[in-house]
């Protein structure tokens, strides 16, 4: 069984204001829905399943996949989900649309008391390659009280949860300055990170491949990987080398467009297994 990704297609999505640094200037639809397209045809071709939730009138950033809910599994309980209390109440309207899609699959529900607290799905919390931890990050979108409501109910399983803070605004979300390559190596921008989420981030890969700001600020954390493929808007020479070191190959795919927004490849879906 190949693995699964969900997708949702980009019929409503534009830059309404600003909820990151990033966000700016004006969508050519066309041309997003071409980029998308294109994203979909290279999971594909990487041999990852692609499942399709509908795109719902009026919320613009639902095509941002990773965020609505947190994606798991254990043999307790099977499959399940952690629906997200967004920051934005735009982006909250869109998480009860993915949770019914989810729950009419089977997947558990695991609702959490979040009032007053915040906590964005996988733009923030990242399982680690063997499922042996989650990495969560804080500061911008989620909170650190919510990390800690998600870690306490993590502990049923029991799954370790790292927190991460984060620093600099324009790395908002854990997943636009790390990517878990494999179990030992991750591509991480440093500055995103106090000192004590580096030593962290130190300990629990063997190899840290750090990006400059340049390179980040252009989302080459925020790729996905799909079987032996690294899945990114875009590539420097830096990059290229950590790949090849992890024997991975790049896949190039233009999401120009969703960056307008401060997303790329790895806001635009979510794992399904």
């Amino acid at each position: 069984m190949p693995q699964s990704v969900l997708l949702c297609p980009p019929t409503y999505f534009e830059v309404r204001d600003r909820k990151n640094p990033h966000m700016r200037g004006v969508v050519d639809q066309n041309r997003a829905e071409q980029q998308w397209e294109n994203l979909r045809s290279t999971l594909q071709k990487a041999g990852l399943r692609v499942e399709i939730i509908d795109p719902a009138s009026g919320l613009e950033d639902m095509v941002f996949a990773a965020n609505q809910v947190f994606v798991g599994y254990h043999s307790k309980i099977g499959r399940f989900i952690v629906p997200s209390e967004m920051r934005y109440h735009s982006r909250q309207r869109e998480v009860p649309y993915y949770v019914e899609w989810f729950s009419k699959r089977g997947y558990q529900i695991i609702a959490l008391d979040l009032t007053g607290e915040c906590l964005e799905g996988h733009g923030d919390l990242i399982w680690h390659p063997d499922a042996s931890r989650i990495w969560a990050g804080f500061g911008f979108r989620s909170t650190k009280v919510a990390v800690e409501r998600f870690t306490a109910a993590m502990q049923q399983f029991p799954i370790p949860v790292t927190p991460l803070r984060l620093s600099d605004e324009y790395f908002y979300h854990l997943d636009t300055c790390f990517c878990a390559l494999n179990s030992e190596a991750a591509l991480v921008y440093p500055g995103a990170f106090p000192l004590e989420s580096w030593n962290s981030l130190r300990q629990g890969f063997k190899r840290l491949h750090e990006l400059s700001r340049g390179e980040a600020m252009q989302f080459m954390c925020n790729g996905i990987v799909a079987g032996t493929k690294y899945i990114t808007s875009h590539l420097s020479l830096g990059l290229e080398r950590f790949l090849r070191d992890e024997g991975l190959e790049p896949a190039l795919v233009d999401t120009s467009e969703f960056e307008k927004s401060g997303g790329s490849a790895f806001c635009m879906k979510v794992f399904l297994d």
